[in-house]
């Protein structure tokens, strides 16, 4: 039996998994370390991960191991394999100037690549350090990011990333190169940045000494943290997607062609076969739970399980401002006036199952490929009333996994070049569905003319056009 581990480095802490061939955990293992949203030492990641690795049972045959963590996080890199600053974290909000110039100059130089900058985008945060800080700069070997800095702490490699990892810093991974205006335009030289392969690529064995692992175990390319829990969905197979209900509503799937959104809602990764991995993130998602009903859920889903489909409308956008599956600055939550709890409840349930129906209508206008099955994650799964509802109004099953971690997700990555031959087989053999809920034909019907009407509301206060998707 081959065993795998998955490493996840959160902004708040470290997590390491290790499971069997067949997905099976044996033992985990996290530390926490201080929330800083702008800078973080990435040589505390590495002890953290260092004491949770020791901390795994011994006498287990590790193949391999593979790592997950934050996109857009840019740790500059000395020819010492030495950080040159803190790391700058994706949730650093200083490089707005930088994310705007990155943008502009991507669309007027490249608009057939990435193209949506922004603060969290790991090129205009490598812009901004090389702007306040040339000295530094002047001594730089690589921009690395979070996930590479620990692969490279296991095998001494520093030089390569992967291709989920590089997309926001700019690399075309539609024609896998990095376009000449990043050195061209900008203040920025080629040679400060990595080479890139698929994720799963075998980069080497571990180098580091670490109690229970030896120079046998092979260390793959590695992964962002969206990407490897939609791995760990099992969302691996073109027509498949994977909804994550969290504080927010986050979309991942996988498609054969690239789709391209000319208004940015949503972005593609690279999928490790050549596949893509088209996703976008909601404003609504279940925080409205939390902040609302968080000391009455178990009487409320009682209660919902009698009311659904409810003729209620219900929009519990919290925030000012929604992001996707359409762009609207000016979009503030809304519902029926007069309900009870338990009626305003369910309906947000609902409205937030149309939100989700509206993304896969637009991902499917945008690719022209069919949304075949939906794996769900998030605390949101948990609520049987809200798995039903959101099946009967998409119109599809949806399959609850048992491990839909990042670190479940990496020790998948870590199996699928090493003892599977492709992602696809490695998450058939280790991601395993804990629950199916299937549509119910009348109920389904019913949710048709309520979803029907909640896109006659977006459109009535001008949050999406007329006709949209139709």
């Amino acid at each position: 039996m081959d065993y795998f581990i998955g490493i996840d480095v959160g902004t708040q802490g470290a997590r390491v998994l290790l499971t069997d061939e067949k997905g099976r955990p044996v033992a985990a293992h996290e530390e926490q370390f201080p929330l800083h949203r702008e800078e973080q030492d990435p040589e505390h990641w590495w002890a953290a991960c260092l004491r949770s690795l020791e901390q795994l049972p011994e006498g287990y045959h590790i193949k391999a191991v593979s790592v997950t963590s934050t996109s857009g996080t840019i740790i500059p890199l000395g020819h010492n394999g030495q950080p040159l600053h803190n790391a700058i974290m994706y949730s650093d909000g200083r490089q707005a100037a930088e994310g705007q110039l990155c943008r502009q100059l991507a669309r007027e130089h490249h608009p057939g690549g990435y193209t949506g900058f922004n603060t969290s985008s790991g090129l205009p945060k490598m812009l901004w350090f090389v702007q306040q800080y040339p000295q530094k700069a002047a001594q730089l070997y690589k921009f690395i990011h979070a996930a590479d800095y620990i692969i490279g702490k296991l095998c001494g490699r520093f030089d390569r990333s992967d291709f989920t990892n590089v997309l926001k810093s700019g690399y075309d991974v539609e024609a896998q190169r990095w376009p000449e205006y990043i050195w061209g335009k900008l203040p920025l030289r080629r040679e400060w940045l990595q080479d890139v392969v698929p994720s799963g690529t075998p980069l080497g064995t571990v180098t580091a000494r670490i109690k229970g692992l030896n120079d046998k175990v092979v260390v793959v390319a590695g992964m962002t943290d969206g990407c490897a829990s939609q791995v760990a969905s099992g969302a691996v197979n073109p027509g498949d997607w994977n909804t994550t209900i969290g504080t927010t509503l986050v979309v991942k799937g996988v498609t054969a062609a690239a789709v391209k959104d000319p208004e940015d809602r949503l972005y593609s990764h690279r999928h490790p076969e050549g596949y893509w991995m088209p996703g976008g993130a909601s404003n609504t998602g279940a925080d409205w739970v939390t902040k609302l009903f968080a000391n009455r859920l178990q009487e409320l889903n009682e209660a919902a399980a009698g009311l659904y489909p409810t003729p209620h409308l219900v929009y519990p956008l919290l925030q000012q401002g929604e992001r996707f599956p359409f762009i609207a600055p000016q979009a503030q939550g809304f519902e029926a006036p007069g309900l009870t709890d338990a009626e305003r409840f369910t309906a947000g349930m609902e409205g937030v199952a149309y939100i989700e129906k509206l993304a896969y209508e637009m991902i499917e206008k945008l690719s022209g490929e069919q949304v075949k099955a939906v794996y769900t994650a998030g605390g949101a799964s948990n609520s049987n009333v809200w798995l039903n509802i959101r099946s009967n109004v998409l119109n599809l099953p949806l399959y609850k996994m048992e491990q839909v971690s990042g670190a479940a997700g990496a020790a998948i990555l870590a199996a699928s070049k090493t003892r599977y031959a492709t992602i696809m087989e490695a998450a058939a053999a280790m991601a395993h569905t804990e629950k199916t809920v299937r549509p119910e034909p009348g109920v389904a019907a019913a949710y048709t003319g309520g979803y029907r009407r909640f896109k006659e509301k977006l459109i009535e206060k001008g949050y999406i056009p007329q006709h949209t998707y139709a």
